[in-house]
């Protein structure tokens, strides 16, 4: 069946045909998703039995590339013991003491069925544990969809005003939450000499992913580590996309001297499989129900089909030399992207951590959501259109990272690298020659790159 008919099956039974807005491929101007049958390794497959070299990735969860063996053979041996049970199993504490051993910082930890159930848990807990009620977020970064957070998140399409991202959300709650420019140092000041006595906590993604890939700078860490320990608010690193993705201990262990108080998983974690985690200091993680008077529950929490496909996913990546050949493939598709584009003096700006990266339409490099946005809607959708029609499956927003696994060989990625800069440069000119009223070739020739 082709995609259209899917398309329109679908719409039958689902919001816009999806389950989740950014499938819907609203943002690259196409008449609709595509429709995946299944996937392999580094590749998927859609109903027309076509198939695409990946860099969605399930958005961040598949670094061990699609359907592992170890993980189908984990999920499946637990699956013939019972789906689920509702009651505690060894093997989540087999999870969590793989889990301490990347994050020590974890002295207790409660798994959750998803990153945003995490990060709800995350602020009510922070609330509790302060008794203040003000949140502070940086704009452009994701923490789920719960009414607390739902503000300025990047991939969505928030605005950066601080207006209420959905419908539905009590101008009450959203009084409480505040979010401000990431990376801007002043204007962190600013709030802490504002509101110090009421915020509660201070949630950020170390590495944003929902405004493509753009780190926090050190100094910026630094400055809100500071600030938090001096006026008492707890600090919540959002990891649910950089967890065992950028580095064995996360993205936390790359900042110096970050300690935060509160941590969230999932994804990775998960190994395929919905799941999220929060874990943190003892002192905190206790006032959670039944030890403390902090409520959160879940029929499927700790579900052994998330908890075995999790065991499977972090052994793997206890390889010798997991990160660091991570690392090199990601370097060498985006180094040998920018290689390619040189010559044709385009701008382009690229950021990448291991295991993730984004190619930005601008001449200086992102910052922070306000830079991000400034790129050209334009020049994606025949960028993202052509990768299509190049078998490249490409994150279909503006916003979102790119990710890369360990099912990825040199061979994909050279071949990926070529196809990406053809594509960065047929956008160009098939732009340029469109605003300019001009003809010429869209095509580089296979000499140019």
């Amino acid at each position: 069946m082709e995609h259209n008919n899917l398309y329109q099956e679908a719409c039958e039974f689902f919001p816009g045909g999806v389950n989740s807005p950014v499938r819907s491929f609203k943002m690259t101007g196409l008449s609709h998703p595509l429709f995946i049958r299944s996937a392999h390794k580094s590749f998927v497959i859609d109903e027309t039995n076509r198939c695409f070299l990946d860099f969605v990735g399930s958005w961040g969860p598949m670094i061990h590339g699609h359907s592992h063996p170890k993980i189908v053979e984990a999920v499946t041996a637990s699956a013939k013991k019972g789906l689920s049970f509702g009651a505690p199993t060894q093997k989540e504490s087999h999870l969590a003491a793989l889990i301490r051993e990347s994050f020590p910082q974890m002295e207790l930890m409660r798994f959750t069925s998803s990153g945003t159930e995490a990060a709800m848990t995350a602020i009510r807990l922070a609330r509790a544990v302060t008794q203040r009620p003000r949140i502070l977020k940086f704009q452009g970064c994701y923490h789920g969809h719960s009414d607390s957070l739902l503000t300025d998140i990047g991939s969505a399409g928030a605005s950066v005003d601080g207006t209420l991202t959905s419908n539905g959300l009590l101008q009450d709650t959203m009084n409480y939450t505040d979010s401000i420019p990431f990376n801007d140092i002043s204007a962190l000041l600013n709030y802490f000499k504002t509101y110090s006595k009421s915020i509660a906590a201070v949630i950020i993604e170390p590495i944003a992913g929902n405004m493509g890939c753009i780190p926090a700078t050190v100094d910026f860490i630094s400055t809100l580590q500071t600030q938090c320990n001096l006026h008492g608010t707890l600090l919540i690193a959002d990891e649910v996309m950089t967890g065992f993705r950028v580095d064995f201990s996360g993205a936390t262990a790359l900042y110096p001297n970050f300690k935060p108080d509160l941590i969230l998983l999932g994804k990775i974690v998960g190994g395929g499989v919905p799941m999220g985690v929060i874990g943190g200091k003892k002192e905190y993680l206790s006032q959670l129900a039944p030890t403390g008077n902090v409520y959160h529950a879940g029929t499927l929490s700790g579900n052994p089909l998330a908890v075995s496909a999790g065991i499977a996913s972090l052994e793997l990546i206890r390889k010798d030399n997991f990160y660091a050949q991570l690392h090199d493939k990601t370097a060498y598709l985006c180094e040998s992207v920018v290689d390619l584009i040189r010559p044709f003096d385009l701008p382009m700006q690229v950021h990448y951590r291991t295991g993730m990266c984004s190619f930005f339409n601008l001449s200086q490099a992102p910052m922070n959501f306000e830079d991000v946005s400034k790129q050209s809607v334009e020049h994606f959708q025949e960028f993202f259109a052509e990768l299509l029609n190049k078998g490249i499956y490409w994150p279909p927003s503006l916003f979102e990272a790119c990710f890369i696994s360990q099912a990825h060989t040199y061979d994909h990625l050279k071949e990926a690298s070529k196809k990406i800069a053809h594509s960065w440069i047929f956008a160009t000119r098939k732009i340029a020659q469109k605003h300019a009223n001009v003809h010429y070739n869209t095509e580089p020739a296979t000499a140019d790159i």
